[in-house]
């Protein structure tokens, strides 16, 4: 049967930036295994599948996919399907309009704020569905993630930021580095990666500076993984998620709410920006959003069982 599809490009307001996604809306009667078959032949970063909601409240069911396995949760289907299913609800509008969507994932429920503007790209933003946490898990020396990385060990860490683990739904290995010159030469694979832990199952590794490229950006940051079958990611808001329990660790906001510009995917050509928003009452994080603008790229229709 035809399965109608949309591509769009997540975490920018420009086409042919930010991190691609394909989101099939008709998939119901489709199972797992074609759900990943699909997302092998789009061969994108993440594909989500739109399925009816469980309950009659909610606006979706996702599910989501690597071309390498199905995930919990992930940020840039979550931001890209929310204001996908804003546009199909209320089409090209006049004036700027806010709209909630609250989609089910296999992590829990999440729900997204979504902004449809006449003139400017649609924005979503939604509440992480778990905090952050650590992983009681010892992290490589810095020597053995250098040698993993194509660094040198006295590019490993600045300031405070030491590698650590965490995470929010899917977990990751937080890397820092000197800056953006040690950034831009990382390069790294499974197998280094492999070696870099040892016995312990490699994390997929998110190496990130305090330099960056624009200026209104907190963090510079690249991801590499080790079995989702993407390699080098442009924008990863499930790292993204993570990463604000380091940057809670190791910053100490004040409470408040704080704002955080993360960059990521410029050395792919890819430049994203992905927006975080901490929520901290008496020295902790209570609360935590993702959001980025998305870019709607082209539409067609699967012919699939």
């Amino acid at each position: 049967m035809p399965r109608r599809y949309v591509l769009l490009d997540v975490f920018t307001s420009h086409a042919l930036e930010g991190n691609p996604l394909a989101v099939v809306l008709d998939a119901e009667g489709l199972d797992g295994v074609a759900m990943q078959r699909i997302a092998r032949e789009f061969n994108l970063s993440e594909t989500v599948f739109v399925l009816p909601a469980e309950r009659p409240s909610h606006s979706a069911a996702l599910r989501i996919f690597t071309p390498g396995r199905e995930m919990p949760f992930a940020g840039h289907p979550t931001v890209g399907a929310t204001a996908l299913l804003a546009l199909e609800r209320f089409g090209a509008v006049e004036t700027a309009i806010d709209s909630m969507v609250v989609v089910e994932e296999p992590i829990g429920v999440v729900r997204a704020a979504v902004r449809l503007d006449p003139v400017k790209a649609p924005f979503a933003e939604f509440d992480l569905p778990r905090l952050p946490r650590a992983l009681g898990r010892e992290m490589p020396s810095k020597g053995l993630l250098a040698d993993a990385l194509g660094l040198d060990a006295t590019e490993i860490g600045f300031e405070n930021h030491v590698p650590v683990a965490f995470e929010a739904g899917v977990p990751f290995a937080f890397v820092p580095v000197a800056g953006l010159d040690a950034i831009g030469r990382v390069a790294t694979d499974r197998a280094r990666l492999a070696a870099a832990f040892g016995r312990g199952e490699p994390l997929p590794v998110y190496v990130y500076c305090r330099e960056s490229v624009r200026h209104d950006s907190a963090f510079h940051a690249r991801m590499f993984d080790v079995d989702f079958g993407i390699g080098e990611d442009p924008a990863t808001g499930a790292a993204v998620a993570a990463f604000a329990g380091a940057i809670v660790r190791f910053d100490a906001p004040t409470d408040g709410t704080h704002r955080i510009r993360i960059e990521q995917g410029f050395e792919m050509g890819r430049p994203s920006l992905i927006d975080l928003a901490l929520d901290m009452d008496e020295g902790a994080l209570v609360a935590a959003r993702i959001g980025g603008s998305v870019v709607k790229l082209a539409e067609g229709v699967l012919h699939v069982d």
